[in-house]
């Protein structure tokens, strides 16, 4: 933490809780999202629901919820970023001058926004790595509650990425990485799926997907159509990797389903317990 933020004894960072609701006379909210901003350097992240399960859950809450509104609500906030960000750059202000205004863009939203979203009033938050405190945040108000201290699991797709997002950063490359990229220009608009991280290399744009094995092996499909997809639209040359729970034994025929699947498609399987001798590889490499 920066010694100005120490000095004022102000919080680091701000976050706003989104909810949702299909009809705003009961005011019957359901959490969705965290948006997480950085006072200091304007950072900012953004965490929806997107996994089918948690669509589910917001459905049997709210019976009347709109799938469509949910699944392009990301897109459609981080377009709203990406204007800000183009005005920003073109004036070229200060990083404390972006952070001030990214939050007075962010009050406008109360105003602006839809009536099914709402933004939860603004705290505070002490920390210091942005991504960690997201994660936090994202568990304790929005993921499903589960019993035993499921969350994140080991070998759900959470605890598969929050186990490569530490790797990355302990090899020093995790500000050289896309995170949740969008995949529609190569599919088709309005799909709502994202691939964990993306990095360039030697004129290479590599992606790279967390996948459990364990418990959604059929996952597999969807990342090789979207990687068939990239390989043959995408104007640059493209590789894939995907880091699965567990290593793929030729012997547990789903295993096999998988390597294979992901094979036809060009993904390189990837083991969690090779991935940081994978990424040390890799390190050399990156710009």
């Amino acid at each position: 933490m920066s010694e100005a933020i120490r000095n004022t004894g102000e919080p680091k960072f701000v976050y706003r809780i989104l909810r949702y609701t299909a009809d705003a006379v009961r005011d019957e909210w359901v959490n969705i999202g965290v948006l997480l901003i950085d006072r200091q350097t304007g950072d900012r992240r953004l965490r929806l629901i997107e996994q089918q399960s948690e669509i589910a859950r917001v459905r049997r809450l709210q019976p009347a919820a709109s799938e469509t509104f949910l699944t392009r609500l990301r897109d459609h906030l981080e377009d709203r970023f990406e204007v800000f960000f183009q005005r920003e750059r073109a004036e070229s202000g200060s990083l404390a001058a972006r952070a001030e205004e990214i939050q007075k863009l962010v009050h406008k939203w109360d105003s602006t926004l839809s009536n099914s979203l709402q933004l939860a009033p603004e705290k505070g938050l002490y920390g210091d790595d942005v991504d960690a405190e997201l994660d936090r945040l994202y568990l304790e108000h929005v993921a499903p509650s589960r019993p035993f201290g499921r969350l994140g699991a080991p070998n759900s797709r959470a605890g598969i990425r929050n186990y490569c997002s530490q790797v990355w950063k302990l090899a020093r490359v995790w500000d050289q990485l896309e995170k949740a990229v969008r995949i529609a220009e190569f599919t088709f608009p309005g799909d709502p799926m994202r691939i964990d991280y993306a990095y360039r290399r030697n004129g290479t744009r590599g992606y790279v997907q967390t996948l459990s094995v364990s418990r959604s092996p059929a996952d597999c499909k969807n990342y090789a159509y979207t990687a068939q997809r990239i390989a043959a639209k995408a104007p640059f040359a493209s590789e894939f990797a995907a880091v699965t729970d567990v290593a793929l034994d030729a012997g547990n025929e789903r295993h096999r389903f998988v390597r294979d699947t992901l094979r036809d498609a060009g993904i390189e399987p990837v083991p969690m317990e090779g991935f940081a001798v994978w990424v040390n590889r890799l390190r050399p490499l990156l710009h």
